[in-house]
């Protein structure tokens, strides 16, 4: 019987996780082999997901904090003596309806970048400070840097009710990625995420350099628990819980490979031992739900809705099919 550790519910940072004793689901070869295969990464999930651990998992290890990943499986596999500069944008804290929000979050945290890195701004627009930012840092630490983009589309779902604040945030942010392919030679490594899936020509046409690996069944299990990790890594929390309930209530989320269960699901239920829809009280998209009810869509109609790759693909303000 393994010993029972601290469930970390709602705990978004690597390092908390791992110095307090907290359950840990190792996710680190799979981050290891995106390493290896390719340089620009691109990964669409629902929200509590894991999506923020995974980034700051990333953001770890290419620093170089080795303390953190004893034990797990990159350890053997990652030179510890290269500290890589990491630079991680995150959209998930403002509300985007205001016209001004997106300018004032990504001033906010370029600001505070610049500061880590002693860097004193030249620029007074986003893009050519974040520009600017790569070449000096580049400069200054003589290492290509991390480019990490936590809920890169949340200023545009927030605003869809508001199609010209929507349009307007699109095509900021147009600019502001294409920053990526155009200091390719500046990057170590980049992966932006978020819960949509916008079309390339409409928000990465300056970044068409970007792996998606959303259905991609390689890194189907790169978030959420598989029912591997439940026997193995949980196998404390189990005693008194159906182990088939389990499966029956949480394991339904599959991106064409191997099936997991929703985190946010399985650690509230070892925490109160009883069977809720945990994830969907707190996890379904506001913006989906405008959409049903603008379109008059039946709940019990959705039961038979098959989608294309290509209509996923397809995603854009004022055209979500």
């Amino acid at each position: 019987m393994t010993e029972r550790k601290r469930l970390p519910i709602g705990i978004q940072t690597f390092a908390k996780i791992r110095e307090n004793n907290h359950y840990y689901v190792d996710k680190t070869d799979m981050i290891m082999d995106l390493v290896l295969g390719g340089q620009h990464y691109f990964l669409s999930r629902p929200r509590r997901f894991g999506k923020s651990l995974l980034l700051d998992t990333i953001k770890e290890l290419f620093e170089g904090n080795e303390p953190l990943f004893q034990g797990l499986l990159v350890h053997g596999r990652w030179d510890w003596s290269v500290k890589y500069p990491v630079l991680r944008f995150s959209f998930g804290r403002k509300n985007y309806r205001q016209p001004e929000a997106l300018g004032e979050s990504l001033h906010q945290q370029l600001t505070q970048m610049e500061r880590d890195f002693a860097i004193k701004p030249e620029f007074s627009d986003a893009g050519s400070r974040f520009a600017d930012l790569l070449e000096r840092v580049k400069a200054k630490t003589g290492l290509p840097i991390v480019v990490l983009i936590d809920e890169y589309d949340k200023p545009i779902l927030d605003a869809l009710e508001y199609p010209e604040v929507a349009k307007a945030n699109r095509d900021f942010l147009r600019g502001f990625y294409a920053t990526i392919k155009d200091y390719d030679a500046h990057i170590r490594f980049s992966l932006l995420t978020g819960v949509s899936k916008f079309s390339k020509v409409s928000l990465f046409s300056g970044l068409n350099n970007l792996k998606d690996i959303t259905l991609d069944k390689r890194y189907s299990t790169i978030c959420g628990y598989t029912d591997a990790d439940i026997d193995s890594v949980f196998a404390a929390e189990l005693p008194g819980l159906d182990r088939d309930e389990i499966r029956d209530w949480y394991n339904g989320y599959n991106w064409l490979g191997e099936g997991v269960y929703n985190p946010f699901d399985i650690l509230q239920l070892f925490d109160e031992r009883q069977f809720k829809s945990y994830w969907f009280e707190t996890g379904t998209p506001t913006f989906l739900v405008e959409q049903l009810l603008k379109r008059q869509i039946p709940t019990i109609q959705l039961d038979n809705l098959l989608s294309s790759s290509d209509m996923l693909s397809s995603f854009d303000v004022g055209d979500i099919s």
